[in-house]
């Protein structure tokens, strides 16, 4: 992979990607900005993405992480700015184009933070079926055994999705995204429903493909061992940080801005002081 050159990113000019690198980026964000009705959500963002990054979007409650992914995924038209995957931009117009919308649907996969939101079939079998056979793929059912298989979930192909625990269906809603074989994973908030253990075998799971991943989580702690490329969503909706994870953790002034760290009083004795802490919660 080309080596990357990063660095902050000032003020809110954003337009110009914010580090300079050789090759073709397989997403490219120029621009962007959504709103909802007089609500704004994401202001002037720009970065681009290249084939196997593993990046890491951070962001407190309601800096638009989950819009910024459904945008990435089609099922948000931005409100301003330009959208391009693999060199196509992506818009209502481009995406009725059936080789476009084929070749997209297939290759970029959002999973959602709530996986109940994504479940609808009779049995774990069909679920991890629907999305190949809606595209034709070939070999459906040895598709679904092997990601049923590498997931943990082989042994519930024949249950009702709504009948396993929140873990499990994030387990199969994952099986049905990588049924497609995609390049592109949009992983929002993954770790949400999982255990330790559970939480574990994902991070460990997740370095093992050889696809590009963007994914987002609260949990600074964990965010190292999701990706080694940080962008950050402030309060006011701006990209605030694209760069290394490293550089961004020993910066609490900027954590702080973007309300990843907490400060409160601590009193040890007859001395009392104040410390920033992280989130480490989903």
């Amino acid at each position: 992979m080309t080596e990357l050159r990063y660095r902050v990113v000032k003020g809110a000019d954003t337009t110009t990607p914010p580090f300079a690198i050789g090759g073709k980026a397989l997403i490219e964000a120029t621009g962007i900005s959504h709103r909802f009705g007089s609500k704004e959500i994401l202001t002037d963002i720009g970065f681009q993405i290249h084939p196997g990054e593993k990046v890491v979007l951070l962001g407190c409650n309601g800096s638009g992480k989950s819009t910024l992914l459904k945008i990435l995924d089609g099922l948000i038209i931005p409100s301003a700015g330009r959208y391009t995957y693999d060199g196509e931009t992506i818009t209502p117009a481009s995406l009725k184009e059936a080789e476009l919308h084929r070749r997209f649907r297939g290759e970029v996969a959002l999973l959602f933070q709530n996986p109940d939101a994504m479940l609808f079939n009779p049995t774990v079998f069909d679920e991890i079926a629907f999305g190949p056979r809606q595209l034709g793929l070939a070999d459906v059912e040895g598709r679904v055994r092997h990601w049923a298989e590498q997931v943990g979930v082989a042994a519930h192909l024949q249950r009702p999705p709504f009948s396993l625990s929140g873990g499990e269906k994030q387990k199969v809603c994952l099986a049905a995204l990588l049924a497609l074989e995609p390049k592109v994973l949009l992983l929002d908030e993954p770790t949400a429903a999982l255990d330790p253990r559970s939480t574990g075998w994902l991070v460990d799971f997740l370095s093992g493909l050889g696809v590009t991943i963007l994914i987002t989580t609260h949990n600074l702690s964990l965010a190292p061992e999701l990706g080694s490329r940080a962008l950050v969503l402030g309060e006011d909706h701006r990209l605030i940080y694209d760069g290394e994870i490293q550089g961004l953790l020993g910066d609490m002034r900027l954590l702080a801005a973007a309300n990843l760290v907490h400060t409160h009083r601590h009193r040890h004795g007859g001395v009392e002081h104040r410390h920033s802490h992280v989130h480490d919660w989903q």
